[in-house]
């Protein structure tokens, strides 16, 4: 496709954009009344999928803004057609047939049909050129305020009290964006094919999970089968406890086989998982009822890591954490050689109220821990900033290695940047080669970080 039609494609995008926009304010009972109608009739889990996939579309477009080379910003692009794809089935599924539903499926269309031509023009080389970009920071701020507009009808839809003034408070925050030129000033309720109507209709649990899918833990290689009274020694000697209270519940015969046990501790039921071979702790899960914090965020992440001190895991450090429910749910990664290693992850829970352990997950650690050789950076840190767009502040920079795709991992520069809306990023560089790997989006705020 040539880029003039290219062209012609984002100013119809856009035109469609604006129209999901403006019909998603539309207010009135009758309105309120159908969704709760179709929330009523069965229909969560599509309008739920629907939520979810214009979520992913819209970070999938952010990271793509964020791409400063060709290869990633294909892949980026590509990932935002699917995530499309996928927001469009889930549409199909709802009973629709009015004037904003209708309009966010041409939205999804043109959307989609738009960023996939980008792709294959970066897949054969080419560079977007700064009008695409732009007509992508529209395509962005677009699915943004869809992405927000559905996430406050679903919990309205959910909590039974969708009002009118669900829809107006949408309404009020699309005139907002209007105002400060988000989306061009003027009726957002007047009539958009009017407006165009020469244009053409037109014709896609941590960052670092899923590579842990089929492959044998490198931590229990060459280690002896356990029987279950070993593993019950084990579970009380990581937890403090005598090994009476424990019960043998049930036997995993999953990726990782274990010994399930369980036990009643401090008013709330432990369950704890052992390796089968190596006699190794893989999770530990406690129901206690948490009570009113007493520790801060910072005091739950030392006892975390005193924990794994304690318990055997040296040279680990933080990466992230979240808070839910009174309980701090705090990552760590290894570290060799001042390199962090993400693949090697385990996951720290400490309850608030008393700093006593509330869970713990060594899936990944388990999987992927040991001495690696790590190569000297091809490619210094200067070299490497250069690939970071420059849309993005770098604030810090460390080495770190990334499971790839596959199998297989990657010594990247990873860089710590402020985004233009003051939110993070975090831009991973090839060490080796110098091409950027991925572009990951914080969602922080006062309960701990997300990532994207």
């Amino acid at each position: 496709m040539s880029r003039k039609k290219l062209r012609i494609l984002g100013v119809s995008f856009l035109a469609a954009a604006f129209a999901v926009t403006a019909g998603f304010a539309v207010q009135g009972r009758a309105r309120a009344a159908y969704y709760q109608r179709m929330v009523q009739t069965g229909n969560q889990r599509a309008f739920a999928e629907l939520t979810a996939a214009v979520g992913e579309l819209d970070a999938a477009l952010e990271k793509g803004l964020y791409a400063a080379t060709p290869s990633l910003f294909a892949a980026q692009c590509t990932q935002a057609y699917g995530k499309a794809l996928a927001a469009q089935t889930a549409l199909g599924e709802l009973p629709y047939g009015n004037v904003e539903l209708e309009q966010t499926a041409a939205f999804l269309a043109k959307a989609g049909d738009y960023v996939m031509v980008l792709a294959k023009h970066a897949a054969g080389g080419a560079a977007c050129t700064e009008e695409e970009r732009e007509t992508l920071r529209g395509l962005r701020q677009a699915a943004a305020e869809l992405s927000s507009a559905l996430r406050e009808l679903e919990a309205a839809l959910y909590a039974g009290t969708v009002e009118p003034q669900d829809l107006e408070a949408v309404q009020a925050r699309l005139a907002q964006a209007a105002e400060g030129g988000q989306i061009p000033a003027g009726s957002l309720f007047q009539d958009i094919e009017a407006e165009f109507p020469e244009l053409p209709t037109l014709i896609y649990d941590g960052p670092f999970s899923e590579h842990l899918a089929g492959r044998s833990p490198r931590m229990l290689e060459g280690l002896p089968q356990v029987s279950a009274e070993e593993a019950r020694e084990t579970a009380a000697a990581f937890l403090d406890l005598k090994a009476e209270v424990f019960t043998l519940a049930a036997g995993g015969e999953g990726e990782i086989p274990t010994y399930s046990f369980t036990a009643q501790v401090d008013g709330g039921s432990l369950w704890v998982e052992v390796t089968r071979t190596g006699g190794q702790i893989l999770s530990v899960v406690s129901d206690r009822p948490v009570s009113e914090a007493v520790l801060t965020q910072e005091e739950a992440q030392q006892a975390a890591a005193a924990f794994l001190a304690g318990h055997g895991y040296a040279g680990m450090v933080p990466t992230y954490f979240i808070q839910q429910e009174g309980v701090l749910i705090a990552s760590f990664a290894a570290a060799q050689d001042g390199v962090v290693c993400y693949p090697d992850l385990v996951k720290v829970s400490v309850a608030l109220d008393s700093g006593r352990l509330a869970g713990f997950e060594s899936h990944g650690y388990l999987m992927c821990h040991g001495s690696r050789t790590l190569a000297q950076p091809a490619v210094d840190r200067e070299e490497a900033q250069a690939s970071v767009s420059p849309d993005l502040t770098v604030l810090a920079h460390q080495l770190a290695v990334i499971p790839t795709g596959g199998q297989y991992e990657v010594l990247c520069h990873e860089f710590k940047c402020r985004r233009p809306d003051g939110g993070h990023a975090i831009v991973y560089v090839n060490a080796g080669t110098g091409q950027e790997e991925r572009i990951l989006l914080l969602l922080e705020d006062e309960t701990g970080t997300l990532v994207l």
